[in-house]
């Protein structure tokens, strides 16, 4: 079996997973109560965290999967992009759980991990595909022609989609995670209320500023009664064009490349309008969609193992 630590943002993660794929255990212990009174997340305060539960999220692991460190043959952690003060406590605990066992470890690059979140069990899904990754930290477009490597289409130029999903919901006085929710509020809101941007770039790239200072301005520009009464409809409204821009980006993709699938992973492919928007696209499951160990145990199948001692002198990147 695998092991696998994930600690790129605030989530603690550990999970075992075999080498055909099978999910033995996928533990994720979430701080985002402990980051709402900030509104986002504070990297000083999630390294913290992360040093007093990488532990425990271990130990539940291995006893979730009836296993002991004597029957994982590797070990795998999330490497980067991410905080690199977080991702150094995942990697510190890899390396000393590799190496008090004298067994490889494979370090694994975040975003690769969230494509092989479509490998795990039984429907796994075969290359070749268009994958539209879309989270709080990256959003971008991934042609797929085999398991383990994928070539950028497009990615944003400037916020990523679940960064304008907290933003949105900052400037609309609601809760953090914000991504979760404006879905919340947007079901009971007209998502045709406000027309909000969507920005027209040449390629397959993304942009987002503009729909923020967008809904920026038109919350600034409201009454403060009629604020509280349309929160609703700029909530859909926002959300529509969000959704907008990566489902026609995500088409286009496919049409250029000619690819008869598409795939979306990441935290707003959580996202219930994106969902929808879709017929017909491979999903990663709602467990895998935000950051978890799993879906790194699973890119670390497809990845160079760095045999003992060697991997004591990595280190991370943001």
């Amino acid at each position: 079996m695998i092991l696998a630590l994930e600690t790129s943002c605030d989530e603690t993660a550990a999970a075992l997973v075999t080498d055909d794929g099978a999910v033995r255990a996928n533990v994720v212990s979430s701080q985002a109560d402990l980051h709402a009174r900030y509104g986002g997340v504070v990297p000083e305060v999630a390294s913290r965290r992360h040093l007093e539960l990488v532990v425990p999220v271990v130990r539940e692991a291995l006893r979730e999967a009836n296993a002991e460190l004597g029957d994982v043959s590797r070990v795998a952690v999330t490497r980067g992009p991410g905080l690199i003060g977080a991702l150094l406590i995942g990697l510190a605990a890899a390396k000393a759980v590799a190496w008090a066992r004298r067994v490889p470890l494979v370090p694994v690059d975040h975003l690769q991990g969230h494509v092989a979140s479509l490998y795990l069990g039984e429907d796994a899904l075969e290359p070749p595909f268009v994958c539209l990754l879309a989270s709080g930290g990256h959003t971008l477009l991934l042609d797929v022609r085999e398991r383990g490597a994928a070539t950028v289409l497009g990615t944003t130029l400037d916020d990523a989609a679940g960064e304008a999903f907290d933003k949105g919901a900052r400037l609309l006085g609601l809760g953090y995670p914000g991504g979760a929710a404006i879905d919340a509020l947007a079901r009971s809101g007209d998502p045709d209320a406000f027309a909000f941007p969507v920005a027209r770039l040449p390629g397959l790239d993304f942009s987002f500023s503009g729909l923020k200072t967008a809904l920026l301005y038109t919350v600034r520009a409201l009454p403060q009664e009629e604020l509280e009464r349309r929160r609703a409809d700029l909530a859909a409204s926002y959300q529509r064009a969000i959704v907008r821009a990566l489902v026609e980006r995500a088409r286009a993709a496919a049409e250029r490349t000619r690819a008869d699938t598409v795939a979306v992973v990441g935290g707003v492919a959580a996202n219930s309008e994106l969902r929808g928007a879709l017929p017909g696209a491979v999903l990663a499951p709602l467990d895998l969609c935000t950051d978890n160990a799993a879906m790194i145990a699973s890119a670390a199948r497809y990845a160079e193992p760095v045999p003992y001692p060697d991997y004591l002198g990595l280190d991370a990147y943001a």
